[in-house]
């Protein structure tokens, strides 16, 4: 199995940025499809960024579309989320999901495994 954990979470004003991390655990990594979610007080998790074991190809929820890179670092077992141009709408915990298929996935339903979470606040 993989274990993931996620860090880099904290608290930034808007228009700032944060760089969340995924690190991998058990398995080879690099042969699996990543993916970020995330979760606001009261709301449902809601898809965010994917890319697939290749790294060749990612997709991205519209409201972070130019704000948002999703990347990997398969030599390193580790998954990041690259967020820029922060707003308060993005307050939320941010899960890292993985599952071992081909191409980009973005529903929760295709994942195995998950992180604990990371905290991201947005202040205005």
């Amino acid at each position: 199995q993989v274990q993931l954990v996620e860090s880099g979470g904290g608290l930034m004003q808007a228009g700032g940025s944060l760089r969340l991390s995924c690190a991998a655990s058990g398995r080879t990594f690099s042969n699996y499809a990543m993916g970020w979610f995330r979760q606001a007080p009261g709301k449902e998790r809601e898809f965010v960024a994917a890319i697939s074991w290749s790294g060749g190809s990612t997709t991205y929820v519209d409201s972070v579309q130019g704000r948002f890179t999703i990347f990997r670092d398969n030599a390193k077992n580790t998954g990041y989320l690259q967020m820029n141009s922060l707003n308060p709408e993005d307050t939320a915990v941010y899960y890292c999901a993985a599952v071992r298929r081909v191409g980009v996935k973005t529903r929760e339903e295709d994942y195995d495994y998950w992180g604990q979470g990371t905290q991201v606040t947005v202040s205005s």
